[in-house]
């Protein structure tokens, strides 16, 4: 029963201020944009979810738990560059996540591999950059988790293979989950997003349910965010 709670957490990098007093609750059976333009905080807010950094002040709760070891049982992370060793194929990555993570489902795992075309026995240093997004995904996808952060999961994917990630993010996760997809490419998610959070030089500027964005603006939220981040 996913639920998150951020806390007024700031973070900073000596004198650079990464998040400001970011305070949100996220909910179960959502999918929500953490919208922004590059260096609005995005990463460093899902890293912070992850457990791989601190925040400066404040503090964070995933189902009651500050992020840790418990809380990485729970949740599925996929970073925005590739992570994984490069001389290793899909094959032995799944048996990888396999023994790490108990919700790991292998059977989905090998059918989103095959349908994106991926061969199984061909090392990561040999795929292209798109293969290597794509699997990552694939994994991160086949676990049964109860958070998904997906820090630019699309980011560097052709226009199909960007459909085809989308429709595996909608029909992979379970109603008691929360996903979390960070990204400036607001128009290719838009259709998927129950919620919707613009984050602005580290702090909240809008946070609102992507059915009330267009029902009280009268406009996308594609259009909205163009508007609030114009330069």
């Amino acid at each position: 029963m996913a639920r998150i709670e951020i806390n007024h957490i700031t973070k900073q990098f000596g004198n650079l201020t990464a998040l400001d007093s970011v305070a949100l609750e996220l909910e179960k059976g959502q999918i929500v944009g953490l919208l922004g333009p590059n260096g609005s905080g995005k990463t460093t807010l899902i890293k912070i979810l992850n457990g791989l950094l601190q925040p400066t002040a404040g503090s964070v709760t995933i189902n009651g738990m500050e992020p840790g070891i418990e809380t990485k049982k729970v949740v599925a992370y996929l970073p925005d560059r590739n992570a994984l060793p490069d001389y290793m194929t899909a094959s032995q990555l799944m048996d990888i996540y396999q023994d790490f993570f108990a919700d790991f489902d292998r059977q989905k795992a090998e059918a989103m591999v095959d349908d994106l075309g991926i061969d199984r026995k061909q090392p990561m240093k040999k795929m292209s950059k798109g293969t290597k997004e794509k699997l990552q995904l694939c994994l991160v996808m086949a676990r049964q988790a109860e958070v998904y952060l997906l820090d630019e999961p699309i980011g560097g994917v052709d226009p199909a293979t960007r459909d085809y990630i989308l429709r595996t993010i909608i029909s992979n996760y379970n109603e008691d989950a929360v996903v979390i997809i960070s990204t400036h490419l607001i128009s290719d998610v838009e259709s998927v997003l129950d919620d919707v959070v613009f984050l602005k030089e580290g702090k909240v500027v809008l946070h609102k349910a992507a059915d009330e964005i267009r029902e009280e603006k009268g406009e996308s939220v594609d259009k909205l965010f163009r508007e609030v981040f114009k330069c």
